[in-house]
């Protein structure tokens, strides 16, 4: 069965999880009912395009375990998305939540288009007949999508209004990252970029880094990785590279973010900002410097350029940007204080778990309140694993992991197996 799954991504996740499963010794029996989604569905999309021709779409949902209550995680609109790596990140999403203690298991989900390349009207279309194929598996007590790669709040509403048409009154908690008049949370848009700004500070305090001697590069400059720069910079770290999907721009002297975001208002692109110069997303991940932020997709950091980075605190914003090959080369390197995915970027789905809870109670929460709890529960996390990590001499990673994946583990042990 698991053959379905087969990808690059979906096997790294597998290589992970088997790592941990080795390391606490699980049962067979339960490393396999563990490890495999719970149920994954694929949906064909057709849509009427602008020209009037019918395009159809693949689209994809997968929910990992609902030991813990409903599944919660992302829907991603990009070209290369497969059943593979959305399955892949459902599981890193049930660990993530697990680690966290959110009472959620993983979900992921998305459509195979490239968003840039389609209208607003075609993107409604493609979004709201999505969601309608997938509204028997989707809800509030059963699985709630957010925003990822290539999604916005736009997208969420408009999911939302098509389940609440379905249903027949308005149920914003059927998704998070919504927009806040419709029932959003203050803080969900920022919420994954400061989260990884935060655990980076931690790290630096760890690290004994001063944050106005050092320096930073963002791989991927999307909603989580302007963010995290934009946040850095208020710490007083000086941001020498960013980059997009096209390409990055380097400035050695530090690039002004608020100049910076201004450019991308007017040109929306960060192309041609002044005073900089062009560099590609490969050569930007070798800069010196103190803090790397892979924040774009999987894959980024492989045992190709892993012995190459030049960091002091890897701070891993996107999911799965290194490889289990990497890892092992990483893990020769005490140099480098690495940040695992499942905590670094944990602060989106800590911030739409609180988004979901001010829908059901219809009784919602200031920025402050929200930014707070956000950091009290990022800080458990932190504190819980880089105390594992040092107490049973584990990398970060397989602490990390430890402790999402035994908590699942025990669920669904304690839940017992239904004949």
């Amino acid at each position: 069965m698991m053959d379905v799954y087969k990808n690059p991504t979906f096997d790294m996740a597998c290589e992970q999880f088997d790592l941990v499963a080795d390391l606490l010794q699980l049962p067979q029996s339960e490393r396999e009912r563990v490890k495999r989604p719970k149920r994954s569905l694929v949906v064909s999309i057709p849509v009427r395009m602008d020209d009037g021709q019918v395009k159809v779409f693949s689209g994809y949902r997968v929910q990992h375990h609902l030991s813990l209550g409903p599944t919660k995680g992302g829907m991603r609109f990009h070209p290369d998305v497969t059943l593979g790596e959305v399955a892949a990140l459902a599981m890193w999403m049930s660990w993530k939540c697990a680690l966290t203690g959110l009472p959620y298991g993983g979900a992921k989900g998305g459509v195979a288009c490239d968003p840039r390349t389609l209208s607003a009207g075609e993107l409604e279309r493609l979004t709201r007949r999505f969601t309608q194929e997938i509204i028997p598996f989707i809800g509030p007590q059963i699985d709630i999508p957010a925003p990822d790669v290539g999604t916005n709040e736009q997208t969420m509403a408009w999911m939302m209004d098509t389940y609440s048409n379905d249903i027949g009154h308005s149920v914003p908690g059927v998704v998070t990252g919504k927009p806040v008049n419709l029932g959003g949370s203050l803080g969900r848009r920022e919420a994954t970029g400061r989260g990884v700004a935060f655990l980076v500070s931690r790290a630096m305090d760890v690290m004994g880094i001063e944050a106005s001697k050092s320096t930073a590069v963002v791989q991927g400059f999307g909603n989580v990785g302007c963010v995290a720069a934009q946040s850095m910079a208020k710490q007083g770290i000086k941001i020498l590279a960013v980059s997009d999907v096209d390409g990055g721009i380097f400035n050695p002297n530090g690039i002004d973010m608020t100049a910076l975001d201004q450019h991308m208002i007017t040109h929306r692109s960060i192309h041609g900002f002044p005073g900089t110069t062009s560099i590609n997303n490969a050569d930007l991940l070798l800069i010196p410097c103190d803090i790397l932020v892979p924040a774009a997709l999987e894959r980024q950091i492989t045992g190709e350029n892993a012995a190459r980075i030049q960091c002091r605190i890897l701070a891993e914003a996107a999911n799965g940007p290194t490889t289990p090959d990497a890892d092992v080369i990483i893990n020769q390197r005490p140099e480098i204080f690495l940040i695992p995915d499942i905590l670094c970027n944990a602060g989106g789905v800590v911030v739409s778990y609180f988004e979901w809870v001010q829908d059901l109670q219809s009784f919602f929460w200031s920025e402050a309140e929200v930014m707070d709890k956000l950091y009290r529960i990022l800080e458990t996390a932190f504190s819980q694993t880089f105390n594992m990590a040092k107490q049973q001499k584990l990398t970060m990673r397989m602490a990390a992991l430890s402790l999402g994946v035994k908590r699942v583990a025990d669920a669904k042990r304690m839940r017992g197996l239904f004949p």
